[in-house]
């Protein structure tokens, strides 16, 4: 599952990045997204584009394309 896949008001954990580029992985671990981390769906912008989410006290908007290579799993 990815984080494009998560529904507003969910929450996850990062697992990792699903493309292994490091500049890439670089911007994730500045916006505070690397493994381990848990992270709040807030809100998807219409058409599906940004999504808003929150990691710590951080408020955060992602691309849909950056956030579908983003792996995560769900809270249970």
């Amino acid at each position: 599952m990815t984080l494009a896949d998560v529904a507003p008001t969910g929450r996850c954990r990062i697992i990792g990045a699903a493309i292994d580029h490091s500049d890439f992985q670089s911007r994730l671990y500045a916006l505070g997204l690397y493994p381990g981390v848990w992270v709040d769906v807030l809100h998807i912008a219409p058409f599906g584009d940004p999504l808003q989410v929150k990691v710590g006290h951080t408020l955060l908007s992602i691309r849909k394309s950056e956030a579908s290579l983003v792996k995560v799993e769900l809270d249970s």
